[in-house]
């Protein structure tokens, strides 16, 4: 029997559920197709990638209120004080993230956009190169390049998997359950716990067709 003390508050809006999934599956789509050499797909796989996390970057301020960075982001100390709390077992009371998961947000989202834009310069060296590549010096390029590979293996990697450690952690330690949400869209939290208010549908497809412009246009000048 449900707790008649909890309700059910949607916190996740589907903007960011549907982001934040489909980053996962494309960063598996550019390192499986860069492995086969399919270019191709690596490239349009890093397109969209690029386009979702500068939609989320523009959501993050103009969107519903627990994407906001303004909302979630707390000093570095809330967050040591939070993580220090980590083994007091409770129920679930966050309605957004909490004060070291939005910082996590903002690591993954720095590399997320580092590893697109240093793509757009990089060279292989074997006739396949970013729309920039061109742009600047040869060694600036070749610089990028390696960023483009070390960012992934030491960054969005070690990001992840840190990422879903803490998951894990949490569901194991507190008890909370934090995929659930990021796939219904919703948790049971108290009965007095505000509801966060669902950013426009229109805005966000305007926002995500603006995004898409911005990298089609790039794409467009090499």
């Amino acid at each position: 029997m449900a707790d008649p003390t909890l309700r059910k508050v949607t916190v996740w809006d589907p903007w960011v559920r549907v982001v934040h999934w489909a980053i996962a599956v494309l960063m598996v789509v550019s390192y499986v197709s860069i492995q086969q050499g399919n270019m191709r797909v690596h490239y349009i796989s890093g397109y969209s990638v690029l386009a979702l996390v500068l939609f989320r970057i523009a959501w993050g301020f103009l969107g519903s209120d627990t994407a906001r960075f303004g909302r979630f982001l707390r000093s570095p100390l809330a967050a040591l004080h939070h993580l220090t709390e980590f083994t007091r077992r409770g129920p679930d009371r966050e309605v957004g993230h909490n004060a070291a998961g939005g910082w996590m947000v903002i690591v993954l989202l720095a590399l997320l956009l580092a590893q697109p834009v240093t793509g757009l310069f990089a060279d292989s060296g074997y006739g396949d190169y970013g729309p920039l590549a061109k742009a600047v010096p040869g060694d600036v390029s070749d610089a990028l390049t390696g960023w483009h590979h070390r960012l992934f293996y030491y960054g969005i990697l070690v990001a992840a998997g840190l990422h879903i450690l803490a998951v894990l952690a949490y569901a194991a330690v507190k008890r909370h359950d934090l995929v659930r949400p990021m796939v219904l869209g919703w948790k049971r939290l108290p009965a007095d716990a505000p509801a966060p208010r669902i950013g426009s549908p229109l805005l966000a497809a305007t926002l995500m067709a603006a995004a898409a412009a911005v990298v089609v246009g790039v794409s467009r000048l090499g």
